[in-house]
Formats: structure tokens, C-alpha cells, sequence
């Protein structure tokens, strides 16, 4: 075997390309590690490889050393919370890190002598203590999640209750790496995809755990407003499908197929121990839904009683129609989630519509000096999705907003509603929030004539009509917006419809009846049907010891047997649940209209019963406890921005180190969504004449370690820093050239940036190109007749093949490789002149 010179895989000049991102981006995202677990330090330089993260945003975890499932509050503070904060503040990302990626082999449960929290919710909102002879199936005040539904970007809606910075925190974890890996790369490749297959909101035969099923027509029915139909309700215990967007259940124990899911999906279920994802509680862990291809879900981490609020609603999935990342979309579908564990690829945003961008005059090595003036050009998706601000970051941290179009005091936006003008006039200072609830208000002013109501939710303004007879395909808006008395108009004002749509949902009443019966005690029950016709039913107690969930059975019997209400105008009665086994005599049940729509849930019902037994509700009612889905419906979206947003943008550049540096520029849509369009360039800085190189040398012996050289152009040097993933890995001082080891166990596998900043005596600064380099050190091997030159790795990635005859010349792509196993071989010519070649990954 001969063995040729082998080099660290190196890319310099990373250059980036006018990509898009959605629904955040790596810039946004702080990735912890575990520094004592491999496992946890690769998957996270493998997420900041495919998102994009800054190597500034690694923290490196280094003080534990326990397991994966338990740590004390005093640990999660010492380990975590405390240098993430030390962290946001020292590498100056307070303004823009909003998302924190938790990378495996980090505990999940919070403990507090007897209190449990999740992880992923303490550093949410901090850590919550239950209260109350219930322990943790108590609901405390406190545990109130204020981001919830409100359809805000999260920088203008952090939660209330967190007594320190707030992140939207997921954990990307599972029971090995490459399953974790896995759920990485298809949260990754579910950006822009804008599926159109099925979600499905199961109700199932367990009504224990089937409790969300108040919660599914909402969510199909704001889904079917903007044209998503892919959302439906169904009434199963079946996890058997393949390729859903998305499944909501109520199960225990389940098996879901590998192909369930298509990328971006969410799934999870109503569970007590879902999020015991490394123990065997009896039930089946929330992993299970992320092996089966979903990009997130959630679970308790302690029993948790079947409080929707402390799971997921299903309007997520409306969240993420609009265009929210997933963590968005989940963290504001859960009311009280301080029990959950929130887990998978935080970014993944399917229906999120980036635009386009160009810089102008501006290409790759550009050399800036002094005061210059940036150039810059985004277009937007979508007229209803205008740009309304740009930020340039540099190298990764942001540096300055380029320019704002908040909503333009004096703008008119118009709506005509059933014949109806409203005017309303944007006031200052506005965001689109207060505007959308001031134009709700203005709205509403008018119900009387119109017959709608207007509920303004942060952006967006829910509308339903209040005429019970009338048709949503007969209930027509148009919307229109005028500059007004301002200089421009930068607010729009769209309706997802030109006319209102009826829902599909059928009204009930919710009954509730207490107190064990005795002998003669009575239930009844008196319907005024529509047609006013009037059935009254009653089912007496004749023996001793009937519970009253039995009674209450009797008369969800004799309803559903009576022929006159088996009618399309009659009802049935169902979903009874009898507490009185888990020890409290008390029974619930539904009455339903057998017919969908507002007009058929006019029948009335009352519920009478003898003394000893109390029941809710009280005097006769309409089965239309659920009125706000029954009403037809429409939403009027807030947005302000213009369509094509031109920035001239005056740099100091002198604010900045001479050398290299990656320029990005960030539009966001102005709605509350603020998906992001990014353009980026890399410029040299030249303000004066101190310049340095950086060099990796050849691998020796010792491959556990990277060597590079820095080598300033003067004397006068007070200290050569060189930086890699996760922040400093090396300082020299008082010398004008310096050579730097770096242990690549610390940095972990995956593919790392290095660059220098060195730094004169004057305080005069330069930063070097960034060098990328993969580890481990791919090693070249030569092997048989004729010469197959073989290399390990990584099945779908792309190495360029490199060669000289002369090191002094440099090296020369012979080949790019893709790879389809874990060994490469190549056959190569012996010339008789000495060969030098060399590999690197293709970013």
C-alpha cells in the first residue's frame, strides 16, 4: 500500500448564493451541545451545516455529565440557563437569536423537589410550580403560555411569565444519532415544499385521551378559509396511513409506519407519558412519531391529566399554512405547556413563501473602504405578502437595520361588507396588531347593519356573520387601501375570500350532571325541534347503588332510540364520559344537531332532573355551545411593506476589522409571519494597511489535530485569535505570526469554519478568509493495479477531487465525486512524476 500526501479537507472562500429562508433562519438559532456526548457535539455542527448557523450561536455544555433524562433546577441553571445568558449577552445576540436547538444528550425533565417541568418549556417560560392537593394534574396560573393564539412574530409577544430572556426552544434528539439526523434533514428539506397532503384530527374511541376533539372543527374550519383542505377530522383508532402532513390523536400505545409522515409534518397525541422518550412508562414515546418522518412533536414529561390546554391544539397546522415555522406553529398552539417537551427541527417552515434579492454592484471579493453606500433589491413572494423591513448582518450578528415601513399613519384601508363601507383611518405609531384591532373595532361599530363580527388576532381579523338564515356564499366583502393623508402607502388590506364560507361543523350542547341518584331520582330532557315540534324524554331511577353515569346512559339511550329526533332536523346524544371511576359521581355528554350548520343547531334542549342531582346548563338552549364555528366565516390579513423594496444603505465600514467578511441582507414580509428573503456576499474591508493570512497545514501524524498558521503583515501585534464553531479556539499574543493546534475531538465530527482576527498594537484589526475544513481529516489510500486512489464517505454528499504536481502551484479540481456508499475509489495514471491530490466536501 502507498499512501499519498493527504491535506484537512478545506474549502476556502465559502461563497454564499442569493439563497431564501423561511419562518426564521439559522441566524436566528442558538444550538446547544453537549460537550461530554460526541453524539450531541456532531448533530450539532450537522445542524449548523444545514441551517446555516453562525459558529458564534454553538454553546458548548460542558459541565454535564449525568443522563439524558433527569437534572435539578440548580443544574438546568448552572449548565444551561445561565451561560445561554451569559452567551446572548457577551456574543451580541440579544437582538436576533429568538429559536434555541437542544442537540441530544440533554436531559428533558426539570425536577424541583416534587415539581416536574420539560426542558424545552423552562427555558421557554421558566420553571412553573404546581400547586393544589392535585399536584401536577393542577392547572396553576402562572403556567399560562401568553404567546399562545396570538398570531404575533415572537419578538413582539414573548411570554409574560418569563423572568428572563424567552427562546422557542425544541430538543432534536432520539434514541440514536442517525435518527436524529434524520428528523434534521427532512425538517430541512420541508422548507417550501408547501404540501398538499392530509392532516388528520382522529378522534378516538379512548374518551380520555380523544378530549381534543372540541378543538377540531376550528382548526378545518380556518384550514378551509384560506383554500386548505387537506385538513379533516375523522373518527378512528387507526394510525395506519402513509405520507400525512400531519396527525393528531388520543392514544396510549400505538405503531405508526416509516413512511407515516411527509417532511414538515407535526404528530402527536393526548397521552400521559408521551414525553418519556428514554424511559418505558407502558406507552408509546413521542419519538414514535418523529421515526415515522414527522419534523416535530410533543409529550408530558409528568402525569399531566387530560387538560387540552397542556397539549397542542390543532390549529397549529392553520399556523402553519400561513407560513410560521414549526416552533412557532407549536409553541403558540399549546396554553400551559410547562409539563411538555417540545422535540425536532424548530425551522421547518412548509408554507412559508420567501421572495427574491439581489445585491447591486456588489459581487464576491469586493474591496470596501470608508463610508459606502450598499445596494440592494428584494422582491416580494406575493402582493399580499409585501416586504416591510431589511437588516444587514454581518458575519453572521446582526449589525444595523437598513430600513423599516411600519404601517403609514394616515394609510385608509376599506372594507365593504354586505353593502356596508368602513373606513378606517391608520393612527400613529401603529403596528399592525393595534391596527387590526382598531379596524375590528371600527367594524364592529357596524354590526348592527352588517350583521358580522369582527376579532381582531394579531394581524389577522376573524369575521363571522351573525345572520343565521343567510348563507356564507351570500355574505360578500371587498377591501381596498388608499394613501390617505400619509406621503406612501405602505398598509395593505386583503380578504382571504370574496364571500364568506359556511362550516362544515355540527353544534352541540355540553351537558354536565353531579351527585350519586337514589331511588327515584329522575333525568329529563324536553327538544323544541325547528320545526317546532316539542319531544320530551325521561328515564327514572328504580334501583338502589346506580351510579350516575348509569342513569345518564339510560337517557343517551332512550335519545338516540327515539324515532322523532332520527331525523336531518333531529338529534342524537353521545361522547358521555362517566367520572365516577377515577372518584367524583359525575357524567358528561354531548348533545349533537344530526345536521352540520348554524340553522340546525336552533333546536333547543333542556335539561330537568329531581333534587338530588344538579345538572348544567340551566333553562332551555340551543345546541350551539360551539356558535363561533358555526357562524359563517371569513379573514380579513393586515400587511404592511411594499411589493419591491429598494435599499441604498450608507456602511461605515470602518465600524468593522479590515479583512473578509460575509455581508447578509435580511427582508422580512410585513406580516406577522416575517418570513425572510437573504441575500448574502463576501467583501474584503481595506481601511488600512494591516493585512494577515491564514493557512491549514498538512495533517501529521497526529490526526486528532488540525494545525493553521496566521501570519500578520507587521510587527506591531498585541494577539492573533483564531476562531472556529462555537466561538475562540486559540490566542497567541505579542507576535506577528503564530501556529495554532486544534484538538478536533473538542470540535466534534462535521464540517467547521476557521478564521483569524488579528489585532495591532494601535487597536487596528483584520480578519482573515474563513477556512472550512471537515473532520475527521479525510485520509487518501492507494490501492491495487492499476491505482485506485479510495477515501471514505458519506453516502449523497459531493467531494471534489484535487491535484498538483507542484505544491507551490496550488491545487486543481480533477472531479467531483457524489457518493452513493461509504468508501470512494478512483482510479488515477502514475505518470512517473510525483502526484500530490487531496479531497474536500462540497458544501
Amino acid at each position: 500500500m502507498n499512501r499519498f500526501i493527504c491535506f484537512t479537507t478545506v474549502l476556502t472562500a465559502l461563497l454564499a448564493t442569493e439563497t431564501v429562508w423561511a419562518g426564521g433562519s439559522g441566524l436566528n438559532v442558538i444550538v446547544v451541545v453537549n460537550q461530554n456526548s460526541t453524539n450531541s457535539v456532531q448533530l450539532g455542527n450537522d445542524y449548523c451545516e444545514q441551517r446555516g448557523v453562525p459558529p458564534q450561536n454553538l454553546l458548548r455544555m460542558t459541565n454535564w455529565t449525568g443522563d439524558s433524562i433527569d437534572w435539578t433546577i440548580g443544574d438546568f441553571q448552572n449548565c444551561l440557563l445561565n451561560p445561554l445568558l451569559a452567551m446572548v449577552a457577551s456574543r451580541g445576540l440579544t437582538n436576533h437569536a429568538q429559536f434555541v436547538l437542544l442537540s441530544m444528550d440533554i436531559p428533558y425533565r426539570v425536577t424541583n423537589g416534587s415539581d416536574q417541568n420539560g426542558t424545552t418549556s423552562v427555558l421557554f417560560y421558566g420553571f412553573k410550580t404546581n400547586i393544589g392537593v392535585l399536584g401536577s394534574c393542577s392547572l396553576p396560573n402562572s403556567s399560562s403560555n401568553s404567546y399562545a393564539y396570538s398570531e404575533l412574530p415572537f419578538s413582539q409577544a414573548p411570554p409574560g411569565t418569563a423572568s428572563t430572556n424567552s427562546f422557542l426552544v425544541m430538543m432534536l434528539t432520539d434514541t440514536n444519532l442517525a435518527g436524529a439526523e434524520n428528523t434534521l434533514l427532512r425538517g430541512v428539506a420541508a422548507d417550501d415544499s408547501y404540501p398538499t397532503q392530509t392532516v388528520y384530527l382522529a378522534k378516538t374511541s379512548d374518551n380520555v385521551r380523544n378530549v381534543r376533539f372540541v378543538e377540531f372543527d376550528n382548526s378545518v374550519f380556518e384550514n378551509q378559509v384560506v383554500g386548505n383542505f387537506a385538513v379533516n377530522r375523522i373518527d378512528t383508532d387507526s394510525t395506519s396511513f402513509t405520507n400525512l402532513f400531519g396527525l393528531l390523536t388520543g392514544l396510549a400505545k400505538y405503531s405508526l409506519d416509516a413512511n407515516t409522515f411527509v417532511p414538515g409534518a407535526l404528530g402527536d397525541t393526548l397521552t400521559s407519558y408521551g414525553g418519556f422518550i428514554f424511559e418505558n412508562s407502558g406507552q408509546t414515546p413521542l419519538l414514535e412519531f418523529l421515526e415515522a418522518g414527522a419534523s416535530g412533536s410533543y409529550g408530558t414529561v409528568i402525569e399531566p391529566c387530560n387538560y387540552t390546554q397542556k397539549f397542542p391544539d390543532p390549529v397549529d397546522y392553520f399556523y402553519q399554512t400561513r407560513g410560521f415555522s414549526l416552533a412557532e406553529a407549536y409553541y403558540q398552539s399549546v396554553l400551559n405547556p410547562y409539563e411538555g417537551i417540545f422535540v425536532g427541527e424548530p425551522l421547518a417552515a412548509p408554507f412559508a413563501h420567501p421572495g427574491g434579492a439581489t445585491w447591486r454592484s456588489l459581487t464576491n471579493g469586493t474591496v470596501l473602504s470608508g463610508q459606502t453606500t450598499l445596494s440592494v433589491t428584494f422582491t416580494a413572494a406575493a402582493t399580499n405578502r409585501p416586504l416591510a423591513r431589511a437588516d444587514l448582518f454581518v458575519d453572521g450578528t446582526f449589525f444595523q437595520t437598513m430600513t423599516n415601513l411600519p404601517p403609514a399613519a394616515g394609510n385608509v384601508l376599506s372594507v365593504i361588507l354586505n353593502g356596508y363601507t368602513n373606513n378606517y383611518t391608520v393612527p400613529t405609531n401603529a403596528s399592525l396588531a393595534t391596527a387590526a384591532a382598531g379596524m375590528a373595532s371600527a367594524l364592529n361599530l357596524q354590526s348592527n347593519l352588517t350583521q358580522v363580527l369582527a376579532f381582531p388576532v394579531g394581524d389577522r381579523i376573524e369575521l363571522q356573520s351573525l345572520a343565521i338564515n343567510v348563507p356564507g356564499s351570500n355574505v360578500t366583502m371587498n377591501t381596498s387601501s388608499a394613501i390617505g393623508s400619509a406621503s406612501n402607502l405602505t398598509t395593505r388590506l386583503t380578504a382571504a375570500r370574496p364571500v364568506f364560507l359556511d362550516t362544515v361543523a355540527t353544534g352541540y350542547q355540553f351537558v354536565t350532571i353531579v351527585n350519586s341518584p337514589i331511588v327515584g331520582d329522575w333525568l329529563q330532557v324536553t327538544f323544541i325541534k325547528t320545526n317546532t315540534t316539542i319531544v320530551t324524554l325521561a328515564v327514572t331511577n328504580t334501583t338502589a347503588g346506580t351510579t350516575v353515569g348509569t342513569l345518564a346512559q339510560n337517557l343517551v339511550d332512550l335519545i338516540n332510540a327515539t324515532p322523532s329526533l332520527q331525523s336531518i332536523d333531529g338529534v342524537f346524544a353521545g361522547d358521555l364520559f362517566d367520572d365516577d371511576p377515577y372518584g367524583s359521581p359525575e357524567v358528561q355528554f354531548f348533545l349533537y344537531a344530526r345536521t352540520p350548520g348554524w340553522p340546525a343547531s336552533q333546536i333547543l334542549a333542556m335539561l330537568n332532573t329531581s333534587t338530588n342531582l344538579q345538572a348544567t346548563p340551566t333553562g332551555m338552549n340551543p345546541l350551539a355551545d360551539n356558535v363561533s364555528n358555526l357562524r359563517p366565516r371569513n379573514h380579513l390579513y393586515l400587511s404592511s411593506g411594499t411589493n419591491s423594496l429598494s435599499v441604498n444603505f450608507a456602511c461605515d465600514t470602518t465600524q468593522l476589522p479590515d479583512g473578509w467578511h460575509q455581508l447578509t441582507a435580511v427582508a422580512y414580509e410585513g406580516t406577522s409571519v416575517q418570513t425572510q428573503t437573504r441575500v448574502t456576499r463576501n467583501v474584503q474591508i481595506q481601511n488600512t494597511s494591516l493585512t494577515a493570512t491564514l493557512a491549514a497545514l498538512p495533517v501529521g501524524t497526529n490526526t486528532d489535530q488540525l494545525q493553521f498558521t496566521v501570519t500578520a503583515n507587521a510587527t506591531n501585534i498585541s494577539s492573533i485569535e483564531l476562531f472556529s464553531t462555537g466561538g475562540s479556539v486559540g490566542v497567541a499574543t505579542n507576535q506577528a505570526a503564530a501556529t495554532f493546534a486544534v484538538d478536533a475531538t473538542y470540535l466534534g465530527l462535521g464540517l467547521h469554519p476557521f478564521y483569524a482576527l488579528v489585532t495591532d498594537q494601535a487597536g487596528h484589526r483584520y480578519q482573515t478568509q474563513t477556512i472550512w475544513s471537515i473532520i475527521p481529516v479525510i485520509t487518501l489510500t492507494l490501492t491495487g493495479t492499476p491505482p485506485l486512489l479510495a477515501w471514505p464517505a458519506i453516502p449523497g454528499r459531493q467531494y471534489d477531487l484535487q491535484s498538483t504536481t507542484n505544491l507551490a502551484a496550488g491545487f486543481q479540481t480533477v472531479t467531483t465525486i457524489a457518493a452513493t456508499n461509504s468508501i470512494i475509489e478512483w482510479p488515477i495514471s502514475m505518470t512517473g512524476t510525483a502526484g500530490f491530490y487531496r479531497v474536500q466536501l462540497t458544501p
